[in-house]
């Protein structure tokens, strides 16, 4: 269809989010949940074409518009998509309805301004993957932020102001160097052109020195790291999780998070590869990824509180992505953005049914549970096919992305691979527990053997989640090959730059023969 051929697609994915949560506000309380719904099914819809039409032999942009907006500045509308941002655009409008869905009967007041939120929400998400003006970003990452603050601060738990607070000042910490690097960037490409521009096209054409590189980067850095979050920045996400709404955690988890790692191989990787590639600001990158997946899956495993204990997990599931896109290799960074697919579709199914648990017991406490697959047949199904996917298991798509990461980081950084191997290790030692005490032990609580099952709404909810597993477990290739173009030519422009390794160089003139490399040649 021509639509998917023009901009025009991108452009209502940003307005219809907008339209419907005006509409929220201005119908009766009773209508806004469906209206919400309505909208998010119909922004999946409308989206999901992209996935076929997508041309994944061309590495550059497509469906791109750029409409000048502020001439004074050189700021336009300039948006697009290509291989690492459209899994990313597709994520968060799979997402949003089944956040929505989710909501009905969990969240009871102020139901206009909450379904509201969640459109705005998505409106910032996507506009966020799609966005080629630096200052458009900018724009949609604020905005992203206030609609999830009050989420967090007006539907969240006892302690929902002070994490509301908390993530709002860790982010904007780190969107204010952020904003530095960017206003840096385009008086480094005025002085060079002679004309203002916010521009990633003529970003990428700037000759930047090695020292200035480096200032820049750690600007961008501190402000993905922080969204990531990265060890040590990630002390906002269990409290933002723990207080946030049942859908507010899914989103969190589910998309907001990858936008960290989306910033680095989107803006810090491609304009400033001299940076990237440094061999201390490599160093401490991997590091931080590895500690974090260490880090994360240690403090998991004493969690006794369900959400925070998933929470954690994000961390150490980050930490695994880190490490692929620092690797800097084809497989590495590949895999890295399949694994963020993986875990939005994973950790945001963990929030869901730990929610649907707690609107009947009121408690997130794993020690207040037990037995319950007794009573509840079909959540603990639910719950066993998602905790193993979580952990990575063959046959899952936690396990594709994991081993993709392993690979590709073991060709530049062995000694970093096998440590971070232990993760998934360790992964088993967190999540297999919760699920056994949650699931299989004494039914001996009066209040857990009254417990209802999962009913019809709450079944389809859970099901696409449940089939993505299986599907990118078994048959991840569609999702690889609209990448690969992409990927190899950030690598290419960083060997480009003379800082990446000849181990690298070797490794795409000869690719190793990984099993998931080659399936992905045939849909």
């Amino acid at each position: 269809m021509a639509i998917y051929d023009s901009h025009w697609i991108l452009t209502l994915l940003i307005l219809i989010p907008v339209f419907g949560g005006m509409a929220c506000l201005v119908l009766p309380e009773a209508r806004a949940k469906h209206v919400a719904l309505v909208t998010t099914t119909v922004l999946f819809v409308l989206s999901l074409p992209l996935f076929w039409t997508f041309d994944q032999s061309e590495a550059g942009f497509q469906n791109v518009v750029s409409i000048p907006w502020i001439d004074a500045w050189g700021i336009s509308y300039s948006v697009g998509i290509d291989g690492i941002s459209i899994l990313m655009v597709l994520l968060t409008t799979f997402i949003m309805p089944l956040a929505v869905a989710g909501s009905f009967s969990y969240i009871t007041k102020r139901e206009r301004a909450f379904y509201a939120m969640l459109l705005f929400l998505t409106t910032g998400m996507i506009g966020v993957f799609v966005a080629l003006d630096l200052f458009l970003f900018y724009v949609f990452w604020e905005i992203m932020l206030i609609p999830m603050y009050f989420l967090i601060g007006v539907w969240g738990g006892e302690r929902r102001i002070y994490s509301a607070v908390k993530f709002f000042l860790y982010t904007a910490a780190g969107s204010l160097l952020m904003l530095v690097a960017i206003v840096a960037l385009a008086y480094l490409n005025h002085t060079a052109t002679g004309t203002w521009s916010f521009a990633y096209d003529e970003f990428l054409a700037l000759e930047i020195a090695g020292r200035t590189q480096l200032w820049l980067f750690t600007g961008f850095a501190l402000a993905f790291a922080i969204k990531v979050p990265m060890f040590p920045f990630h002390t906002w996400l269990p409290d933002a999780h723990v207080e946030a709404p049942t859908a507010g955690s899914v989103v969190l988890a589910g998309v907001l998070l990858k936008m960290g790692i989306y910033g680095f191989l989107r803006f810090a990787l491609p304009l400033l590869p001299q940076a990237a590639t440094h061999p201390t600001v490599l160093s401490v990158m991997l590091m931080l990824g590895l500690i974090g997946i260490l880090y994360g899956a240690w403090v998991a495993a004493v969690q006794p509180d369900a959400k925070k204990l998933v929470a954690y997990t994000s961390v150490a599931h980050l930490g695994f992505i880190v490490i692929g896109v620092f690797g800097l290799t084809t497989q590495g960074i590949e895999g890295g953005i399949l694994q963020m697919v993986n875990h939005g579709v994973s950790t945001g199914a963990l929030f869901l049914l730990i929610g649907m648990l707690y609107e009947r017991r009121h408690t997130r406490e794993i020690a207040d549970f037990g037995g319950i697959a007794k009573v509840m047949p079909v959540f603990a199904f639910a719950l066993v096919v998602v905790g193993l996917s979580s952990i990575g298991l063959p046959g899952t798509n936690g396990f594709v992305g994991e081993f993709l990461i392993l690979v590709g980081t073991f060709q530049t950084h062995p000694w970093i691979a096998a440590i971070a191997a232990t993760g998934v290790i360790f992964a088993a030692c967190y999540m297999l527990p919760m699920v056994q005490r949650m699931l299989f032990n004494s039914l001996d609580r009066d209040e857990n053997r009254q417990l209802l099952d999962l009913n019809r709404r709450e079944r389809l909810i859970l099901v696409p989640f449940l089939v993505l597993i299986v599907l990118m477990g078994v048959w991840p290739g569609p999702f690889l090959n609209r990448t690969r173009a992409s990927v190899d030519a950030l690598l290419v422009r960083m060997q480009t730059a003379g800082t990446v390794g000849a181990e690298v160089v070797r490794q795409r003139q000869e690719p190793p023969p990984v099993a998931f490399r080659s399936n992905a040649e045939g849909e």
